[in-house]
């Protein structure tokens, strides 16, 4: 059996090398769902204590072939559970019926697609708790009125409560990106839909963070919005990064 794979640059593989803090991430999971995925496991040091866990079916969804043979090697007894796919492409729905949890350390170059995911499968998804970029992760627990809240904060804080649970230094990792990384944990709040068009407030939401630094008058304009006829005065005159996931929607019940 392979003792090491080399970390692949294209994959954006950092492989964690401590112990202690894989347990940690583990830890974190509080999931009450059976079901777990763990996307990118890469030499499986998250894996070893995810296949402790009692009572839960956890797989394990790797894109990098050399990956999947690792693990296939390194815990014969569970080679059902390692899967050679791309998350972003795999159907979710062939694997689980019900709801799951994801845990990962996600890839830094497409952490951001992961979560994006994610929100695509909002009802199935119930919790995720993922290794990303510290600055990424610092933007999606933002609140409104932050330089760093943006997009992908608001669309997930209107489904999921987000906690940014610890940082993580670069020193435990191979090779040592040149950023330091956190946890944190999202866990699917109880808003089943929103109260308004869900597919026209992602894009009501996205326009007017495309252009944040115009007023939400001037971001909108390809809507037309009443904002007399919602009271919502008010909100014109603000910047994107001023509103909270409650005046969105109330933006895309007026919105056209």
């Amino acid at each position: 059996m392979s003792t090491f794979i080399k970390p692949k640059k294209h994959l954006g593989q950092h492989f964690l090398k401590d112990d202690n803090i894989a347990r940690k991430i583990v830890d974190s999971l509080q999931s009450a769902e059976i079901s777990i995925l763990e996307i990118g496991p890469g030499m499986g040091v998250l894996t070893k204590f995810l296949l402790e866990l009692p009572d839960k079916e956890c797989y394990f969804m790797d894109t990098d072939r050399d990956s999947i043979q690792y693990l296939n090697e390194a815990f014969p007894e569970h080679t059902d559970r390692f899967i050679h796919a791309d998350f972003l492409k795999f159907d979710l729905n062939k694997l689980f019926s019900g709801r799951i949890a994801i845990i990962g350390n996600f890839p830094y170059n497409i952490s951001s697609q992961i979560l994006f995911k994610v929100l695509d499968h909002r009802q199935q998804v119930t919790q995720v708790v993922g290794m990303i970029q510290k600055e990424v992760a610092e933007r999606l627990a933002a609140g409104p009125g932050s330089k760093t809240y943006g997009i992908l904060s608001v669309l997930l804080q209107a489904y999921y409560r987000i906690e940014y649970l610890f940082t993580v230094n670069e020193t435990v990792f191979i090779p040592p990106p040149k950023v330091k990384s956190a946890v944190i944990r999202l866990s699917r709040n109880d808003r089943e839909k929103l109260d308004c068009d869900e597919v026209l407030f992602f894009k009501v939401v996205k326009t007017a963070f495309n252009q944040r630094r115009k007023t939400l008058r001037n971001s909108l304009k390809t809507f037309y919005i009443d904002y007399e006829r919602g009271e919502l005065e008010h909100l014109a005159s603000k910047r994107a990064e001023e509103l909270g996931v409650e005046d969105f929607v109330r933006l895309t019940r007026l919105a056209i």
